[in-house]
This record gives C-alpha cells, structure tokens and sequence, in this order.
C-alpha cells in the first residue's frame, strides 16, 4: 500500500498537480497518514489520523510527530526515524489521562522532492483479538481443571452423603448430630455445580423466552434473596422482545448478579442498599467497546443489573470475570460467580459490560434479539443450572420393595462402591463388584450374568459408556444405570436414543463411548452426589 500510495503522489506532483490535489490523495486514505517535512514536523495529517488520535492531541503544520505516541515510545520513535528501510513500528499512540492506550503500526516512505510520508495503522482491534485468544486459552484450560476437580469432589461427597445416610438410618437418635455434615454437603453440591457451569460441562438448552416476563417471575426469588435490607426495584421495559437462552442459565445469572450485590452492599447504612433490573432494546450500528466485552453491531436486548455499593476500582473491574479472582476470600468468595455469569452470556451469543464508579455499579448484559418463533411461556424461578443434587436435608425414604436383582456394580471409587454395595444388598439384591470396565468385562466373560449394570462413567481405562456398550453386545437390552457427577445434558449425544429399534452400527465397539450411536434401550442417569436410598430406588425402577 506504501509503494501505491508513493506512486500515486509521485505522479501528481509530475504533471504538476495542485497541491489540494496532494492533499486530497492523502485525506482519501481509510488509514492514518501524515506528510512529514526534513525536521519531522507535521506538514498536513489526513481524517483519518485525526479521527484515530482524537481531539486531544494537537495535528497543526510544525507539530513534532513524536507527539503522535506515547511518552513512553517516543525515543524509540525518534531512534526508528533515524533508520531507513527499518520494518514498521509498533507504538502506543498518544492519548489523554485515563484512557486505554491504542497501538498502531507506523510506515514510513519518502516521497518526491523530499517529504516522507508516515502510515498509523491501528492495531487495537488485532491485539484484542489476540487477547481474546490467549484469554480463551486460559479459560479453557482452566475450565478442564475444574471440571476434574468437580468429578473428585462429586466422588468425595458421593462417599460422605452415603455414609452419613446410612449411619442415619442405624442410628435415628443420632440425626440431629449428622445433620451439620448433611448440610455441608448440600453446600459443596452447590459449588461444584458452579465449578461444572464455569467448566462448560453444562451443555446449554436455549429456548424463545420473553426477557421481561422472565425477569418479573424471578422476582420472588430475588426478594428472598436480598433480604429486607436491599431495596429491590424492576424496570421492565423490552417491550416483549425475545431472546434465545437456556432459561434456567438466565436464572443463574439473575441471582449470580443478585448475591454479587448484595454482598457489595452489606456495609451500607440501612435505607441505601438498592438493587435495581431493568431491561430495554438497543442497537449498536458500530461496534461499541465495553469490559470485558465489546458489544458488535446488531439488534439487542438488554438487561442491566445496577446496585449502589462502593464500586470497583479500575484495577479490580479488569479482571473481575477472571475464574477464582475473587475480593471476598475471607467471606468464602469462590471466584467463580461472575465467571459464570460471563461464560453463560458468551455463550448465548451475548456481551457483557461492567461500569462501576463510587457509589454505583452496573452489568449490561445484551443479547441477541430473536425474531422467528413465538416465546415460551416464563417458568416460576427455576433452580441453579446443573445435575440436580439430592435433597440432604429429607428424612430417609423406606427401603423400597423390589424384586432380587444380580448387579454388576462398577466404579474406581473403593468406598463409594462398597457403601453403595451395601445399600443394595440391603434391599435384596446380589451384587458383584468391579474396580474398572476391564474388570466387570472379564467377569462377564467368565460366565456372570447380571441383571443389571450400575457403573460410574469416568473411569480409567474403560469408561462407563464404552462398558455398557460391551455389556449390551453380550447382553442386549441389559437395563444400565450411568452414574456421573456431570451434568445429564452434557452427555446428551450419548444418552439420546430414540427407543425405536437399536442405533444404527450395532453397539458392538468397546472404545470410550464418545461419537458412537446412542445406547438403545435408552440407559438411566443418577448425578453425583445421590444417597443410599435413591439408588436403591433407581434400581428399582430398571425394566
């Protein structure tokens, strides 16, 4: 573009054109550009330059072109200057105090009869690219941390629910002092649900929801959950707009953003403390930068979370959406809330914005408007999204009645599988045990034939899908129970045979389940963490 450019001046100024004619080449340019005379003071700067520095930084005739950069990379301007045929320059261009710097690339050719001309190239949209890039790489490899940090402590918890349970049952007396460990464990289902969300092992389920109608059935919810102390204000103004989300993901981030709030506000004398959900419409004819997200054009809908606590300082607002950044670890902040929160948003094909100052914070959340089918109706508050845990807190059902079944029993978690042996032989069922999926193949083999097939599915070596389909080639029909502590809807692909006839293939193959044909007769799920009793009765319910 440099040579063209030089070109086309080059043959103005030989058939002698005007110098508007120069000028005018120059203000054509899409890029900022810039004459320069011998002392490297500006001779004229194009609308595009001025466009790209802002009014701010002075463009006259004469203005030394090292004000065009940051303080900082003027000496290395000065020293690129001073070097011909050197490569383009990478350099923070000059701007006012407070506002995010942009980089740019600066070009530099000579021209006829002694001027050079200078090209700004603006890099900021590349380096957000190649920002948004390295952050997804992090996020990614921090999402395959923590959801196998969730599948162990969906094992542990599995452990301690069944234990408990059971000591529970023997001894009734002793139910109130159990309880406090019951209750932890509710918790810990809780937090892993939100390590599973943030992990993205929870597979969305959009549906055509109408945002205003959705935020009014929550409120109910939120009322509860601020309390009498946060004033809660509504301001519904989508005009029935309609949004493709998942509807119990939308929940989530509704009270994600509500629990954020209100614990920004707890030091707040009373009668202070508001909270205030508006939605409207917007649309963005240019992309409109915002953090974390920019908000490209399109047609939105928007919902705006706004609380009037302290605010964020600039330092903690980038990277309040970082997993496990967290200004409330002695308050047993995760970390994780507003990291879900943003990952459902990106998600869903929508923008998050935060602008926070003294007094007043606000969560712009946009998303697609959606125009082709009617809206489902707006459900009551649904629960957080995830594998639903048990309910700890209920008394023990009765063991129920059911006929005698042989189980093959597998999981690479010793206690888990004998404590859930144990429940099952209490209910009058035999059971056979396996570490793996190799072991309970070579029992099959050697001539056990069971009624049944309970494995978990993540394990070593051969997993629970890839047992169940070997098992089902030996034995067609078999009923299986798949346990996980991953969310059902994340193992959708697998789970979702039509109960039509066999998949198409055959179920023969013995490798790790993922990408074959759905299991048919369909098999039934139970998430981690599950008590005694409901696996007893989800046995009993097998065909």
């Amino acid at each position: 573009m440099v040579d063209s450019i030089r070109r086309a001046l080059g043959l103005s100024r030989s058939v002698r054109a005007p110098e508007s004619g120069l000028l005018a080449i120059l203000d054509a340019l899409p890029q900022g550009a810039a004459l320069l005379d011998e002392a490297d003071a500006l001779l004229h700067a194009n609308p595009a330059l001025r466009r790209l520095l802002g009014p701010a930084v002075p463009l006259r005739p004469g203005t030394p072109v090292a004000s065009l950069v940051g303080t900082d990379h003027r000496a290395a301007l000065l020293a690129w200057l001073d070097a011909p045929g050197a490569p383009a320059l990478e350099a923070e261009l000059a701007r006012p105090e407070g506002q995010a710097p942009t980089l740019a690339a600066l070009r530099l050719a000579p021209l006829p009869n002694g001027p050079r001309l200078l090209l700004v190239e603006d890099l900021s949209e590349r380096a957000r690219r190649r920002e948004e890039a390295a952050a997804g790489e992090r996020l990614r490899a921090v999402g395959q941390l923590a959801g196998g940090i969730a599948h162990d402590i969906n094992n542990l918890l599995s452990i301690i629910v069944s234990a408990v349970d059971q000591a529970r049952v023997a001894a009734p007396g002793a139910a109130a002092d159990l309880q406090p460990a019951l209750d932890a464990a509710g918790r810990g289902a809780a937090l892993v649900r939100r390590l599973l969300a943030f992990a993205r092992r929870q597979q969305l389920e959009p549906r055509v929801v109408n945002l205003d109608d959705t935020v009014t059935a929550m409120t109910p919810m939120l009322r509860s959950l601020l309390g009498t102390r946060v004033a809660l204000e509504l301001r519904p103004n989508a005009l029935g707009r309609r949004v493709r989300v998942d509807p119990v993901q939308l929940d989530q981030v509704l009270l994600n953003l509500a629990t954020n709030a209100r614990d920004a506000m707890a030091a707040l004398p009373e009668g202070e403390a508001r909270l205030t959900i508006a939605t409207d419409t917007a649309v963005a004819l240019r992309e409109e930068p915002g953090i974390p997200d920019p908000l490209p054009p399109g047609r939105w809908v928007v919902l705006e979370v706004t609380d009037t606590g302290p605010g964020m300082p600039p330092e903690v607002l980038q990277r309040i959406v970082e997993p496990f950044f967290t200004t409330r670890a002695a308050q047993g902040g995760t970390g994780l809330g507003l990291a879900t929160v943003h990952g459902i948003v990106r998600q869903s094909g929508g923008a998050l914005q935060i602008e926070s100052r003294p007094g007043r914070t606000r969560f712009r959340i946009a998303l697609p408007r959606h125009e082709a089918e009617p809206a489902a109706p707006a459900a009551t508050a649904a629960p957080p999204p995830g594998p639903e845990p048990a309910n700890f807190n209920r008394a023990a059902p009765p063991t129920p009645r059911t006929r005698s079944l042989r189980i093959l029993l597998v999981d690479d978690e010793a206690p888990l599988r004998r404590l859930s042996a144990v429940a099952l032989e209490r209910a009058g069922h035999q059971v056979t045990q396996a570490e793996d999926g190799d072991t309970a193949l070579e029992l099959v083999d050697d001539g056990l034939e069971p009624d049944a097939l309970v494995t978990d599915i993540t394990m070593p070596g051969m997993d629970g899908l890839a047992l169940a389909r070997a098992l089902r080639a030996r034995r067609p029909g078999l009923p299986v129970v798949l346990v996980s502590g991953y969310a059902e809807a994340s193992l959708r692909d697998e789970l979702a045979a039509p109960d039509t006839g066999p998949a198409p293939g055959g179920e023969g193959a013995a490798g790790q389940g993922r990408g074959l044909p759905p299991l048919h007769p369909r098999p039934t799920f139970l998430p981690k963490p599950y008590r005694p009793a409901e696996l007893v009765e989800t046995v009993a319910g097998l065909p």
